[in-house]
């Protein structure tokens, strides 16, 4: 989760940056190993202690998990649309703003945020 904050993060800062700058060039070896190394370990490893947790607690039954899953499933998608961001970053192809990563970078934590109410106060 730490790294689906801080990705977009680091894209505020370099998309205010000239294109093949050398500080430029750092961003993308950050972004690269935070999104392969951090990001996509743990993404797998919460989908597979996640399904093995629902299956043996047996909550796949119940309501509230089943609009937890969406969230996770739309989590996911973030995932993948910050990784296809990396990769245009990586190839000089960033037309976004910096504004426009500040305001992603709250997607993550309103999910996270909607998640935890789901799992603490079970509302159906």
């Amino acid at each position: 989760m730490a790294a689906m904050l801080y990705l977009p993060r680091l894209f505020v800062y370099h998309a205010a940056l000239p294109a093949g700058s050398a500080t430029a060039e750092t961003f993308k070896v950050m972004e690269r190993r935070l999104a392969k190394a951090i990001m996509l370990p743990g993404m797998i490893a919460t989908w597979i202690f996640g399904i093995a947790l629902m299956v043996m607690s047996e909550a796949y039954t119940q309501g509230w998990m089943h609009a937890k899953l969406a969230l996770v499933l739309a989590m996911s998608g973030i995932h993948g649309w910050l990784s296809r961001m990396v990769k245009d970053f990586a190839a000089d192809r960033n037309v976004r703003s910096p504004k426009f990563y500040r305001v992603l970078n709250e997607v993550p934590t309103l999910l996270l945020i909607l998640i935890v109410i789901l799992v603490v106060v079970k509302p159906f």
